[in-house]
């Protein structure tokens, strides 16, 4: 629902706005001294806006390394349902985060506070509720539904906590479709020795102040515009205004620690998190050995391992934040059957150790959107998921243990070409996952079908996925059949009236390969004009959507990963047909890839051969060539789009 269409019920109040300015300002000078009035927000705050932020502010006090205090006031405007989660009304816990205050006040449109939320009314739950290896991980939330748009909720809290090894970074813009009125970020330390080390990004278009003294530093900034999602602009953390900060002399969970590098704390991380944990039973170790017997390869080794892992255990989801950074261990999880990233990856390099096979703990920011780790920025609060990387022959081959479907040694877009930091007993490194570019992304369609004179098809399929393509492809597999034939038929949903008449399909987890073999049908597939049949011959690969028109691009944009497309089909054409019009082969070729086509008229069999292919390369581009790059893919899309046409002799 639109700002505008929620402001209906504020239509009698809108009048009295525009007749009588001079009283409603009089009336909001004597208002609360944080005036929530959302129609007064100015125009620059409202546009391309979900919501407004009003005020966000954390107040960080590092009063020894092994205790610290964070109080945080967020108030945000929301405009519209759409703005409803950037309104934070919960905050995670456990025995080492000590929650000392928690409320909410909710004001309507004119500013008038309708709710006020104590400590009292907050929902206390588990972070992964039943589980108890995870018990002492909790949330503390309120479910506020609002009534009216737009309203303004206050969220604040002050936690206290010995860790001083994950301050908060701050975000001076909290995501796309969001502004904010102001902004401050503050951090007082007690001495010298717990100074922060902060490195500020994408500040270059941010007016912001600094203030600094022999124990504090700040950062203020006001009136920062939203800014919005454009298609193909890069994440969100890579463009967006914000601050990471770390102190060099830190506590976490216990133990203290002095980093300077990422050498320095992945050593801590083995030595004090990860140590001792890997201890499993006389059983189990007796168990993995047996899996293993005869196998001297150390790959062949891991792959049993990591099949064992996945048919024996269960992931559950535990916020990294939440749930802190060290793991269950080993013993715990071998005697539940489950954990979380940490605890089954941590599960895994203990199996693997007891059967002579070398693998690291590897912290990363996981996602569709690639995030690196900072090369020169050692934190604890980078990474949101844990992995485990097995060296062998001079490369490191990356399983995630959460998953009980992925094949060994890939990790799909979920974590693929990133850097993380593995944790190898030497210190800790900096290293890039597989990274899965352009060919090797790779994807191949040959079909065979025939073209009725009714205009219909039947016809047989064969698709061939690799690299990020078999990740959007291999769980079919897992599918029941109404689920598969809808995926088909939405993968196909160009042609009108497609029925799927059989498949099968062919992981090959080995290589990482999924073949689909896939018999279909559709009827008025061709347009019939008179004597004449027209149809598009690139039946199965013409879902090419032209990036959107923008008169004023304002972001860079970025191909994250490449792919090559390969398309054969052999079309048989109606008896008493004869191709009157036939589409000239092309070939385009620049900067952003290579696409070709080509169509072959065998008249002694009545067959079209059709081939097509795209090679679309990663890159990320300035603005400026957008249009170049919308013009490309708005030929392609034509040229796909291209028809053959027939006569009837």
């Amino acid at each position: 629902m639109c700002f505008v269409q929620n402001l209906q019920s504020q239509t009698r109040a809108m009048r009295l706005l525009f007749l009588f300015p001079l009283l409603l300002v009089s009336f909001f000078s004597t208002a609360q001294e944080l005036n929530y009035n959302a129609l007064l927000l100015k125009k620059e705050l409202t546009e391309n806006a979900n919501a407004v932020v009003r005020l966000d502010e954390v107040e960080i006090e590092v009063l020894s390394q092994q205790k610290m205090t964070v109080k945080t006031t967020q108030a945000v405007t929301v405009l519209n349902r759409l703005g409803d989660r950037r309104a934070r009304t919960g905050l995670g816990y456990d025995s080492d985060k000590k929650i000392k205050s928690i409320q909410i006040h909710v004001y309507d449109a004119m500013g008038n506070e309708i709710e006020k939320i104590k400590k009292k009314d907050f929902k206390d739950v588990s972070a992964a509720d039943g589980f108890s290896l995870y018990n002492d991980y909790r949330y503390l939330y309120y479910d506020y539904t609002p009534i009216n748009y737009p309203y303004t909720l206050v969220f604040e809290h002050e936690y206290e906590t010995p860790d001083t090894g994950t301050i908060p970074s701050w975000f001076f813009l909290n995501g796309f479709l969001v502004s904010v009125e102001k902004s401050r970020y503050s951090i007082t330390y007690a001495n010298a020795n717990l100074k922060p080390i902060i490195i500020e990004k994408n500040l270059e278009n941010v007016d912001f102040d600094i203030k600094e003294t022999s124990n504090s530093i700040s950062y203020t900034a006001n009136s920062i515009k939203a800014m919005k999602r454009e298609s193909m602009s890069p994440s969100f953390d890579k463009i967006c205004p914000k601050l990471m900060t770390r102190i060099k002399n830190f506590h976490y969970k216990g133990f203290d620690a002095t980093v300077d590098n990422w050498k320095d704390l992945g050593t801590w991380v083995d030595e004090k998190l990860l140590s001792g944990r890997d201890k499993l039973s006389q059983e189990t170790i007796a168990k993995a050995k047996s899996l293993v017997v005869g196998v001297e390869d150390d790959l062949e080794k891991a792959k049993i391992i990591y099949k064992y892992v996945q048919d024996n255990t269960r992931y559950i989801s535990v916020q990294i934040g939440i749930g802190g950074l060290q793991p269950i261990a080993a013993v715990e999880v071998d005697r539940v059957k489950y954990g979380d990233c940490k605890g089954l990856s941590n599960y895994a390099k203990a199996l693997l150790k007891e059967v002579g096979v070398t693998s690291y703990y590897a912290v990363v920011e996981a996602g569709g959107d690639k995030v690196d780790f900072e090369d020169d920025f050692a934190d604890l609060a980078q990474g949101n998921h844990v992995i485990l990387a097995i060296p062998y022959n001079d490369k490191y081959y990356w399983v995630d243990c959460t998953s009980q479907i992925l094949p060994f040694g890939y990790v799909g877009s979920f974590t693929d070409d990133r850097k993380v930091m593995i944790v190898k007993p030497e210190g800790g490194e900096i290293v890039t996952t597989t990274a899965y570019l352009n060919e090797n992304n790779y994807q191949s369609i040959s079909s065979s079908y025939e073209l009725k004179p009714d205009g219909s098809i039947t016809g047989e399929t064969k698709l061939m996925t690799k690299g990020s393509r078999y990740n959007s492809h291999f769980r079919l597999e897992e599918e029941t059949e109404e689920e598969i034939v809808r995926e088909i038929k939405n993968r196909w949903s160009s042609i009108n009236n497609l029925t799927v008449a059989n498949y099968n399909f062919q992981n090959n987890k080995s290589e990482v390969v999924f073949n689909e073999n896939i018999s279909l049908s559709a009827t008025n597939y061709a347009s019939l004009s008179g004597d004449r049949i027209l149809f598009t011959a690139n039946a199965f690969n013409n879902r090419n959507v032209v990036p959107d028109r923008y008169r004023n691009r304002k972001l860079p944009f970025e191909i994250q990963r490449g792919y090559l497309d390969e398309d054969d089909s052999v079309i048989t054409l109606p008896e008493g047909y004869v191709v009157e019009a036939l589409p000239s082969a092309k070939k385009i070729e620049n900067e952003f890839g290579v696409y070709t086509v080509n169509f072959e008229h065998d008249a002694a069999h009545n067959t079209v051969n059709y081939k097509r292919s795209f090679f679309l390369k990663k890159g990320l581009y300035p603005k400026e060539k957008y249009n170049a790059y919308r013009d490309f893919r708005k030929e392609v899309a034509s040229t796909d789009n291209a028809q053959i046409v027939l006569l009837k002799k």
